[in-house]
Parts: structure tokens; C-alpha cells; sequence
């Protein structure tokens, strides 16, 4: 099969013909229809998260089953799925309750094994795991649900508990921004998107955000501050940085409730954070690692009746060789949305 694939941390992502994958016994192999790159991948490549090279990224898909392993009893070939990026064991206590995300047995696709950015993956613990995907809910946007959308609708349903009125401000307008952005006006909140790109913006006030503040050395926290007349109730910082997530932190009001999302890499020394507001104010400062299959019905429900559209986040579709380049930049890429990858193309 064709994959992209890489051999050093760093180097230069190539596509190549590498072997198809083989179901483990309690998995499956899903052809890929489509998978996202997201800024998750971009850290694996820079030697943020240990992986074993060479190495496939790709950990957001949907597809088709291809291959079913003997243990596997709910799936069969044919079938349309999507996977949560986290794929827990199936039987430790935290899955047992329906907290696959933090299953410390855990298996995630392009990270711990090869990924999605080929034309199969190999899926482990598919009973536990894998998501049908209805007929009429297209495979780039059923892609789309297994990290960024998902992990946005369970840091603000689950996590943060947006309540309608309540403020929030989104740090971050990309894929996983933007999908915060939907969820909380659709929980009834009320958004302020923070990005440096203009065009990201702009789609955040498509989206429904009723205000938005340019990154560019404008004091967040205070504008904020102004806009919601003390702070917001929820903030998330949806990029990752030592800088967003101050900004996040800063804008909240007393006894506000700060959700991370993005990825915190010791970049220069282990990130600060403004740890006397959070004592002062006794703000609560929340982790999000994507969700469990468990608690996809719901999102799937809310998809279904119209009130989320995660089809309207797909930016554009590339193909494995636009997306071997892309890669190495996608920290810096001006993407206003997500980018999808079809390995047929």
C-alpha cells in the first residue's frame, strides 16, 4: 500500500509502498476514505511524543473494514467506522466505566503503531472502540470527529459544562478552535475566538463566535475583560503554547473554569503558567484527551438533528503526497478549518 512515511524525527516525510497491515486478534483493518492532519501529527514529527521509526502518522479516519481479527465479534467487512484517537484496552477499570481516553493500556494510531495517512490502518480493540458512521454522514467528516471535534465537545459538554449564557473564549481558530467554537454556541454559549490570522477569525464569526480579537500583542485578558464585563466562565486554549495558554487563563473571571487542549511540549523548559490567579481566584484548570467511543451517541444525536455541522470545518482535501509536504509546516500553515487527506487521490 501507499503510505507517507517517517524515517528520522525531523527528516523529511516520503510516500512509498510499505506492506498492508494485518487485523490483530481483537481488531480490525479499515481501509482508509479519509483522515485529517492535524497539529497532533506535526508534534509527533518534530520528536514531541515518542514513536518508533520508521513511522506512519495519521490518527483522525474513517473508512471502511477490510480485515476483522477472530476475537472481534460487533464488526464485520463492509462495515463504516470512525475511531476515537484514543483506543483503550477494553478492560481495565477506567474503560469498564467509559473512560476509554485515559486507559493507561491505551493504543493510538500514529503514535504508538503506524497510523492513518495510508490506504489501511490496523485498528486494535474494535469491539471497545470503533464507531459506526451512518449512511449519510460522509467519510471526511466523519474523520474529522475522532480527535479535533470530538475532543472539542467533550472539553466544553463534559469538561468545562458550558452553560447557556455563560462566556467562553476559544484561544486558537484551527481545526480543533473552530470545532470549540460550534460546540459552545450550540451548548448556548457565548464565544470569543482569539487567533493571529484574520481568515481563521473570520470563519470563527461565521461559526457563531460574537466577538473576535486579533493575536498580536493586544492585552487578551483585558479586552476579554471588557467585552464580558469581568472574564469568562470557560476558557480553552485550543493551540498549546505558553503564551495561548496564559491568555486563556487571564481571561477568565473568579472561579472560572480553564479547559487545555493543545499540547503543552517543553519547547523552551517546561511551559509557565500563572499559577497565583489560579490560587487567588480559585480557577479550575481542566485536561481534555480526546473521548470515548462511549460518549459518541450524544455528539452524534446533536450532529444528526442539524445543530453541529462538523462538515462545515473541512477546509480542503489533499492527497498523500500534498500532505508528506505539508507536514514539516503545519505548525505555521495558515488553515482556516481542517484539512483532510485522501489516500486514493
Amino acid at each position: 500500500m501507499r503510505a507517507v512515511v517517517i524515517d528520522a524525527v525531523r527528516g523529511r516525510p516520503e510516500v512509498r509502498d510499505v506492506a498492508e497491515p494485518t487485523a490483530p486478534p481483537d481488531g480490525v483493518v479499515v481501509r482508509v476514505m479519509a483522515t485529517g492532519l492535524c497539529r497532533s501529527d506535526w508534534h509527533a514529527w518534530a520528536g514531541h511524543d515518542e514513536i518508533e521509526l520508521p513511522h506512519v502518522p495519521g490518527h483522525e479516519l474513517a473508512g471502511v473494514v477490510a480485515a476483522v481479527g477472530p476475537g472481534v465479534r460487533r464488526w464485520r467487512t463492509g462495515d463504516r467506522v470512525t475511531v476515537p484517537f484514543v483506543c483503550g484496552c477494553g478492560r481495565c477499570d477506567w474503560c469498564r466505566s467509559g473512560d476509554a481516553q485515559v486507559c493507561p493500556d491505551q493504543e493510538q494510531p500514529g503514535f504508538t503503531h503506524w497510523g492513518s495517512f495510508a490506504e489501511y490502518v490496523a485498528l486494535h480493540g474494535a469491539d471497545t472502540n470503533l464507531v459506526a458512521v451512518p449512511e449519510h454522514v460522509d467519510f471526511a467528516t466523519a474523520a474529522g470527529l475522532g480527535c479535533r471535534f470530538a475532543t472539542a465537545y467533550r472539553a466544553l459538554a463534559h469538561r468545562g459544562r458550558v452553560a447557556p449564557g455563560e462566556w467562553v473564549t476559544v484561544v486558537g481558530a484551527g481545526g480543533v478552535g473552530l470545532s470549540a467554537v460550534m460546540v459552545a454556541r450550540a451548548l448556548g454559549g457565548r464565544v470569543i475566538a482569539v487567533d493571529r490570522s484574520p481568515e481563521a477569525l473570520a470563519v470563527a464569526r461565521e461559526l457563531g463566535a460574537e466577538h473576535t480579537l486579533r493575536a498580536d500583542g493586544t492585552d487578551i485578558a483585558a479586552s476579554v475583560a471588557d467585552l464580558t464585563g469581568g472574564g469568562c466562565h470557560v476558557a480553552v486554549d485550543a493551540v498549546g503554547s505558553e503564551q495561548t495558554c496564559a491568555d486563556a487563563l487571564l481571561s477568565l473571571r473568579r472561579r472560572g473554569r480553564h479547559v487545555q487542549i493543545g499540547l503543552l511540549p517543553p519547547v523552551d523548559g517546561h511551559p509557565r503558567v500563572p499559577m497565583a490567579r489560579v490560587i487567588g481566584w480559585e480557577l479550575d484548570l481542566l485536561g481534555s484527551h480526546g473521548m470515548a467511543a462511549a460518549d459518541y451517541p450524544a455528539m452524534m444525536s446533536l450532529i444528526a438533528q442539524g445543530a453541529l455541522q462538523p462538515q462545515r470545518l473541512v477546509e480542503r482535501t489533499i492527497g498523500l503526497e500534498e500532505a508528506a509536504a505539508l507536514l514539516p509546516v503545519f505548525d505555521r500553515a495558515k488553515v482556516a478549518g481542517m484539512t483532510m487527506i485522501d489516500p486514493r487521490r
